[in-house]
């Protein structure tokens, strides 16, 4: 058993780190598009992806998983290191950015929903888990894959699109 608690303590504080890394993704992204018309549905999944984490924090108190705070450090570096990949232009964001971040977004809530399917498995029986919270927070984030993936469509649609007239413009 304590093997099986081992190791769920560092699923858990993986999920953890990627959802620092998710919470510093968000809100950087809603921060750069506040004054667009995605502004407040940016600014909504970065409030709940925030609140996700702290049910996280909550859920693994409540296990008895110590949250490990260098794996926290890890996701802040990480979310802070990704902006420095080159985006083709200097000196400010492309909508290449945009679709990139909204993807990456996108795959966390996706690893985000998996890891409260597996412990909806696991809280059968168990009076630690909370079934009916695991249940809302799947339908969160089935709701949040939705919202960003209709984001990242028009995201794409539209920056491959003006992509291809400037080119037919250049020849």
């Amino acid at each position: 058993m304590m093997m099986h608690h081992d190791m769920l303590g560092i699923y858990l504080n993986d999920h953890l780190a990627g959802a620092t890394l998710g919470v510093g993704l968000a809100r950087h992204v809603a921060y750069r598009h506040r004054r667009s018309v995605r502004g407040s549905s940016l600014e909504q999944i970065a409030d709940e992806i925030a609140e996700d984490r702290q049910s996280l924090l909550r859920i693994m108190d409540k296990l008895g998983v110590p949250a490990r705070r260098y794996k926290m450090c890890v996701g802040w570096a990480a979310e802070r290191m990704r902006r420095l990949k080159p985006n083709g232009v200097t000196h400010r964001s492309s909508g290449l950015d945009t679709v990139m971040e909204l993807e990456t977004l996108r795959l966390g809530v996706e690893g985000k929903s998996l890891l409260w399917l597996t412990l909806l498995e696991l809280a059968p029986g168990r009076t630690d888990l909370d079934e009916s919270q695991l249940k809302d927070l799947l339908d969160r984030a089935r709701n949040q894959l939705g919202a960003l993936e209709e984001l990242r469509r028009t995201a794409a649609a539209t920056f491959f699109s003006l992509q291809d007239v400037q080119a037919s413009a250049g020849q």
